[in-house]
């Protein structure tokens, strides 16, 4: 299994920034994390086969989640971006939208 994130940078607040994450394999669920320097990983979508998404409620109408199952690329567009959305960011992977046994290696967004 292998999840490669990219599309991350730097952006002023306001910006707008597309994340993408090629990924090997067929998964039910997948997913965005994110972690801020000295915060928990912090779940911020989930998509599942279908295209049905949550959201956390700090990206709510701000970050749309897809998914192109055909090219084996998960997506994040993150519109409105302020200093708060600065975190690592991972896509993950599992069998169900409540845990994930794979995660990428990352890709940084700031946001000043």
């Amino acid at each position: 299994v292998q999840l490669v994130e990219s599309g991350g940078g730097s952006v002023q607040a306001g910006g707008s920034l597309r994340l993408s994450c090629a990924f090997s394999g067929s998964f039910r669920c997948m997913a965005w994390f994110r972690q801020a320097p000295g915060q928990e990983r912090e779940g911020v979508a989930t998509i599942d086969s279908a295209g049905g998404t949550n959201y956390a409620d700090s990206v709510k109408g701000r970050f749309t989640a897809s998914r192109d199952n055909a090219k084996n690329t998960l997506y994040l567009q993150m519109n409105t971006l302020n200093p708060e959305d600065t975190a690592m960011y991972y896509c993950a992977a599992g069998g169900y939208c409540v845990a994930f046994a794979y995660f990428g290696q990352g890709t940084q967004v700031t946001v000043s």
